[in-house]
């Protein structure tokens, strides 16, 4: 028969072990991760903004993984979360298109190359990988900062070839087969396919979202919309950060899009 004296040793013992593995945990969350770049501080301009929003947004430095997320990746995460395999994810967290294109649930085949950006995955599905990776989702100010530099411009404006590398993108239809990550030229701050070859689920998506129609809401702003939104834009000519606005407006978290994959953010 175990004494007091017993009892309050193992209660210890128990609580010691559990804090050496919280603490295991958090030093493997904070350890850099190979695969990740570092983003430098900077600023976010919202190219439409609602009146009582403010015009730019500062962003802490952070780091962003150098590629989308590929099949092979997110693979090996259901293998190890079973939950988030497609026959066994509930509804209410991924609709019917929930990793379509794979073969099975274990099994990528012809349609999902391993080195290919992991396409049908929810908002919900995006958040449990980057978290089982002891990392997190970027924010829109976050991703758009990483989007700003072009190849060889730290302002992507100024730089013509990337520019029309990310018109050319936004001009082709999504292809039946996505193309392996990394076939892109890396942008001046070593992140790859930035624009160039999925949408990307970000954070905070939903703050994009219009809850009225413009033409009779009175607590929208209504230079934000229909004839007038490029007129109230910060910059009228970046077509590329209306598509990705509009894009973001149109989502609902368990929707699984064929051109929508993600990429995982760590802070500093």
């Amino acid at each position: 028969m175990y004494s007091k004296r017993h009892y309050i040793a193992g209660l210890f013992f128990v609580c010691g072990l559990a804090l050496a593995t919280a603490m295991q945990s958090r030093a493997q969350g904070d350890r850099p991760k190979p695969d990740f770049v570092e983003v430098p501080a900077g600023t976010y301009w919202p190219l439409l903004k609602n009146t009582n929003e403010p015009s730019e947004v500062a962003v802490e430095p952070f780091r962003l993984q150098a590629a989308p997320v590929t099949n092979a990746q997110f693979l090996e995460f259901v293998r190890t979360h079973p939950k988030w395999r497609r026959s066994k994810v509930t509804r209410l967290f991924a609709d019917n298109n929930y990793l379509q294109h794979w073969k099975d649930d274990l099994e990528l085949g012809p349609k999902a190359p391993p080195n290919a950006p992991v396409v049908n995955v929810s908002w919900f599905a995006a958040r449990a990988y980057a978290a089982a990776q002891h990392a997190r989702l970027p924010t829109i100010a976050e991703w758009e900062r990483a989007a700003q530099p072009g190849f060889t411009e730290v302002d992507g404006r100024r730089d013509v070839v990337w520019t029309r590398a990310v018109e050319a993108w936004l001009a082709v239809p999504t292809p039946e087969i996505e193309p392996n990550v990394k076939q892109t030229r890396a942008n001046f701050l070593g992140l790859y396919d930035l624009n160039l070859l999925v949408w990307e689920w970000v954070e905070d998506f939903n703050t994009s979202m219009v809850t009225g129609d413009s033409r009779g809401d009175s607590t929208l702003d209504r230079n934000l919309f229909c004839g007038a939104g490029a007129a109230g834009a910060r910059d009228p000519s970046d077509y590329a950060a209306f598509l990705r606005g509009a894009m973001r407006s149109s989502l609902r978290a368990d929707y699984c899009l064929p051109n929508l994959g993600f990429r995982c953010a760590d802070s500093l």
